[in-house]
């Protein structure tokens, strides 16, 4: 199998929801000593923007979204750790942190925003559920990222999106980062309200605030 077929295959992995053999075909290109930036921008990177397109046209819905975004992660994961390993770096649009906030756990929003977010070039660090003002302005002193994204599904933890923004100002870090809010009952109304920088209604939309705040 040459590279092009390879490639082929790992854009069809994800077109197919199909976690297995996304991961096979991501050992199988570092065995070939394909260059692991390669096979995520060639192949998987090209079958998650397939499935967000099918999404975006009510062709698939949030399932099938879903595991197309966990087959891609599955296998960037596994080329991500390579390019660690190897002491290598990859070229990103830009860096980021994100997480659920603090008394929320749902995932699969933020999950989404990240998976795209990956696939568009930019380095996203994802910190889980309910997570801490303190975390989310430790990992930015820490981490020194272009953006923070801050997922809240519940109306009763939306007002701790503006704690983490507090957070940064009192840290005297805010300037230096850009955030951007979002989950089923936020608004930009909402984020207006709270000072965030930007608000994603949904994973595609997240990706295109994020280039602009960041001039791309």
């Amino acid at each position: 199998m040459d590279n092009k077929e390879l490639f082929a295959r790992m854009e069809q992995s994800v077109i197919n929801y199909d976690k297995d053999e996304a991961v096979r075909l991501a050992n199988m290109a570092l065995e070939k000593g394909i260059e692991p930036v390669a096979a995520i921008n060639e192949g998987f990177v090209k079958g998650i923007q397939v499935v967000g397109d099918l999404f975006g046209r009510e062709e698939i819905f949030l399932p099938e979204l879903v595991m197309g975004a966990d087959a891609m992660t599955a296998a960037t994961d596994i080329l991500g750790e390579a390019i660690k390993k190897s002491g290598g770096k990859a070229k990103y649009l830009a860096t980021g942190i994100a997480g659920t906030v603090e008394g929320d756990i749902h995932v699969i929003g933020i999950n989404l925003v990240t998976t795209f977010l990956v696939a568009n070039g930019f380095n996203i660090k994802f910190l889980g559920t309910n997570v801490s003002s303190s975390l989310f302005v430790d990992q930015a002193k820490e981490l020194k990222p272009d953006l923070i994204l801050l997922s809240a599904l519940l109306t009763t933890t939306m007002p701790n999106q503006k704690e983490v923004i507090d957070s940064l100002k009192e840290a005297g870090i805010r300037e230096n980062v850009k955030v951007i809010v979002g989950g089923a009952p936020v608004s930009q109304d909402w984020a207006d309200q709270i000072g965030a920088d930007g608000y994603g209604e949904n994973a595609g939309a997240a990706v295109e605030v994020a280039k602009k705040l960041m001039g791309i």
